[in-house]
């Protein structure tokens, strides 16, 4: 999740329709684009994204952000504060990139000068190695928000590529005209859109369809892996959770333990109280992150509560959208003082609509920091192990608890001694994931991953 956002949207038509009229610019063809056998960007010209409402189809001399972000084909702030500095990534990977959009009524993303939502991104190397990889943006950034962290390692490696912005975003993501709950079943509804879709491009380009296809994410991005694998295991092969976002409607969900953190952190602040700490804790929040409590109530917290809150729970302020920030407890409608489990019926039900079970179709790996100061692990992906165990498709799941990670990379430099990037655990995590169902190499056991007392912790990881 991320403290700048965006807003508004519907879901649409048939997500199976596979004829759409659509606009097409294509840029700088190569001379070879269309020969039998291939060449620089070979076949561009046969690319009509199935059900999209415009599209744009561009030869790249380098498809990673070290192209991209010159050329206008990604957006640097749209990536920002999700990877630490110093991490290298691979470059020069030429081949096709296709933006566009899918019919929507919100107009929030302003990325291509379109002011329109439902836009995807997709890129199709040269060199193709017969793989898909399909990503959701994490919190409500737009579809160039995995250009670093996923686009570029996949892209090297042959994986085609595909990314959407969810269908809204924002800070009002929640208003986009549905019913309490509808934003995020958006959200999962454009995933299988997009990746439906991407399949059929694939195939346009390739003359044959992906020979597997995969789920990458991270935050909201790993609870959109989460619910495809539970809920549409039929499009994929299987998926990297990194450090989804659970939400189950008997909890516990983000609007479970936030409360108590805006209810509390202010009094262990100023005073240090032991019963602010301890109901701090009890929430769910790790010892020894006291740390990063500053941090994340002064970006994170408040924003989090009150925008997620409004998309479950719009009644509970009245006429108001997402409450006052900051409002200290005993203020009237404060969502400090929420109090999820004695909310109406229907609130618990927009949250089911959207709940996580467990029962996942597919493997799939869960990397988790166990210094998360926004989803804490205790009251995420320990339970969401849980679930899945419980389910019966325990087999079919691996989880790595990473000591002294936490939600955001970008905040390592400021305390290189107490935290380690998951990126690098997140990418391990995935090579894993690939060698197990195309090669029957089983990842390793469940584990809790000790932070290494040397090496380059920015770009390596072993599970």
């Amino acid at each position: 999740m991320r403290p700048t956002m965006t807003s508004p949207r519907t879901v649409l038509a048939t997500l199976t329709a596979l004829a759409a009229s659509a606009a097409l610019v294509a840029a700088a063809p190569a001379a070879t684009a269309d020969k039998p056998g291939g060449g620089h960007c070979a076949r561009q010209s046969k690319i009509a994204v199935p059900g999209a409402e415009k599209q744009k189809v561009s030869c790249l001399d380098d498809l990673t952000t070290a192209g991209t972000i010159p050329s206008g084909h990604s957006v640097a702030a749209d990536f920002a504060g999700l990877h630490t500095p110093g991490t290298v990534n691979p470059t020069g990977v030429p081949g096709i990139q296709v933006d566009g959009y899918f019919p929507d009524r919100s107009t929030t993303n302003v990325n291509n000068g379109w002011n329109h939502d439902s836009q995807f991104v997709l890129r199709i190397p040269d060199n193709w190695n017969g793989g898909l990889v399909i990503t959701g943006a994490p919190g409500n950034r737009t579809q160039y928000a995995n250009d670093f962290v996923w686009s570029d390692w996949v892209l090297a490696q042959g994986y085609a590529f595909a990314s959407t912005d969810k269908g809204n975003m924002g800070l009002k993501f929640y208003d986009d005209g549905s019913e309490p709950g509808g934003s995020v079943r958006e959200w999962n509804s454009r995933v299988t859109q997009l990746t439906l879709a991407a399949k059929r491009v694939v195939k346009q380009v390739r003359a044959k369809s992906p020979q597997h296809t995969w789920m990458a994410g991270l935050s909201n991005g790993g609870y959109l892996v989460r619910w495809q694998l539970e809920n549409r295991p039929d499009l994929y092969d299987g998926g990297l959770d990194w450090e989804g976002t659970l939400l189950r409607a008997d909890g516990p969900n983000l609007l479970t333990y936030l409360p108590t953190a805006l209810k509390n952190y202010p009094a262990y602040a100023a005073t240090a109280s032991p019963e602010a700490h301890a109901a701090m804790i009890g929430a769910g929040f790790a010892p020894g992150s006291e740390f990063l409590w500053p941090f994340h109530n002064t970006v994170y917290w408040d924003l989090t509560q009150r925008i997620y809150r409004e998309e479950f729970d719009p009644t509970f302020d009245g006429a108001t959208q997402a409450g006052t920030p900051y409002c200290a407890s005993g203020t009237p409608q404060c969502d400090a003082d929420y109090d999820y489990a004695s909310r109406p019926a229907a609130v618990k039900e927009a949250m089911r609509s959207v709940e996580l079970t467990g029962r996942i179709g597919k493997p799939m790996i869960t990397v988790h920091g166990d210094m998360d100061t926004l989803l804490p692990i205790a009251t995420d992906s320990d339970v969401y192990d849980g679930l899945i165990d419980d389910a019966g498709a325990g087999a079919s799941h691996r989880y790595y608890r990473i000591v002294d990670g936490t939600h955001t990379d970008a905040l390592v430099p400021a305390f290189p001694d107490k935290l380690r990037p998951l990126l690098p655990c997140a990418r391990a995590g995935f090579s894993a994931l690939t060698a197990w169902v195309e090669d029957g190499t089983a990842p390793p056991a469940d584990a809790t991953v000790p932070r290494p007392t040397s090496g380059d912790l920015l770009n390596t990881c072993t599970l």
